[in-house]
């Protein structure tokens, strides 16, 4: 099979191994380096973007996209703005809700928030009906003093279905002794868990009615609507535009300015991980510049045989970029293969690495997800593979020039 000479040279020497045991070492750790850089830059990018999925998925459940708030007292006629706030093709559903900081006690004691809701309208704004781990959100009945608790608050209380909880609000009555705070007893009818640390640890659930008897709200009323979106992408803009087609009457505001700085952190981290790791990358490529250095010394007498026979200055460079090029190109697709599968499989990695080392990598109560997931982006692969094939060729360009310099009567003096 025809072969170009530089491809032939250079596949020849990539192969010779007898003539110096170090340069092929150093081409072996090379190409294992480049492999190694591109393989751990595939899976913590995946790992990466796979927390940011989750976290969106799992925060993004629990809390609206969007809310709207009254600058008065609390909303008494909700009913006919939710129906108009859905008309709009960028809301997917509303919601009533009225939220507020309280302390709850019963075996034990703890702060929270809790979200007095309307079953009926909750389902359309958010995940909470898919992942209750016992009852029903329609088990909140007004009049009933239900309550449906996060796992982990639940944990806390040290209460199950059918016990009571004592909700404790920041709100005063008059009383024979003085002024005391409000509070009321609840039973607790059902419980969730979102995986997520803060919501299944702070949020408790009641319906709203319920939870404007207890901070003394007006019968009916409610301290805001949740919107579900579209595109949570865009929710600044759907909140602006909702903002403005209300006059100003309400204050809108979106989930980035309650959860944006975590995202915009994850994000930042992203980068920051990818710009170390590609430092791997880096040395590896500077390890194919020392190779070939040392190569383009050991083969001066060939390389100025090349030229005495007709070789030009072009074919000696494209030798030796055929052959820092293919480590390159080998490194980049061992790297590859190894990232994908890792990557693909971290999931069952990580629970086996807890059972070696006796310990919780993630535990529950320091990072928002308890386990490592992992999104795989084919445009990411394609990304890393593409810089690491660059750097390698990039790599080769110095020692290839150096090469394509040799005088053949210097190279041949002592020969």
């Amino acid at each position: 099979m025809y072969k170009p000479l530089s491809v032939f040279v250079g596949l020849r020497y990539l192969r010779a191994k007898r003539s110096n045991h170090f340069i092929s070492f150093i081409s072996l750790i090379s190409m294992l380096g480049i492999a190694l850089g591109v393989t751990t830059l595939i899976t913590v990018i995946s790992v990466m973007n796979g927390f940011e999925k989750e976290l969106r998925a799992r925060i993004l459940g629990a809390i609206s996209h969007a809310t709207i708030q009254s600058l008065g007292e609390p909303m008494t006629e909700w009913a006919p703005l939710v129906d108009r706030v859905e008309q709009r093709d960028d809301v997917v559903a509303a919601a009533p809700y009225t939220e507020q900081g309280v302390w709850l006690h019963a075996r034990g004691s703890t702060g929270a928030y809790i979200r007095g809701v309307d079953p009926a309208y909750e389902k359309g704004v958010s995940e909470v009906a898919e992942h209750m781990l016992a009852g029903e959100l329609e088990d909140l009945v007004p009049g009933e003093y239900g309550i449906i608790l996060g796992a982990g608050l639940a944990t806390r209380l040290r209460v199950g279905l059918g016990d009571k909880v004592t909700v404790i609000a920041p709100k005063l009555k008059a009383s024979p002794f003085g002024a005391n705070p409000q509070m009321k007893r609840f039973t607790v009818v059902g419980a969730f868990e979102f995986g997520e640390f803060e919501n299944d640890t702070s949020l408790a659930l009641m319906h709203f009615e319920d939870a404007a008897t207890l901070l003394r709200m007006s019968p009916g009323s409610v301290g805001g609507i949740r919107l579900k979106l579209v595109d949570m992408d865009r929710a600044w803009l759907t909140a602006r535009d909702v903002s403005d087609e209300l006059s100003g009457a309400y204050r809108v505001r979106d989930w980035t300015q309650e959860r944006g700085n975590l995202f915009q952190a994850v994000r930042t981290e992203k980068t920051v991980m990818w710009v170390i790791l590609s430092l791997i990358i880096a040395v590896a490529a500077f390890n194919i510049i020392s190779m070939l250095v040392m190569v383009v010394t050991d083969k001066q007498s060939d390389i100025a045989i090349l030229k005495t026979m007709g070789a030009k200055a072009g074919t000696v460079m494209r030798v030796f970029i055929v052959q820092g090029s293919l480590i390159g190109v080998i490194g980049t697709v061992l790297g590859v293969v190894g990232g994908i599968a890792l990557a693909s499989n971290i999931g069952s990695v990580v629970p086996f690495l807890e059972r070696i080392f006796g310990f919780s990598l993630f535990p529950g109560d320091i990072y928002y997800i308890t386990e490592l997931p992992s999104d795989l982006r084919s445009a990411d692969v394609i990304k890393f593979a593409g810089m690491s094939l660059a750097m390698g060729l990039l790599s080769t360009l110095y020692p290839a020039w150096r090469a394509s310099r040799t005088h053949p009567a210097e190279a041949l003096r002592y020969e």
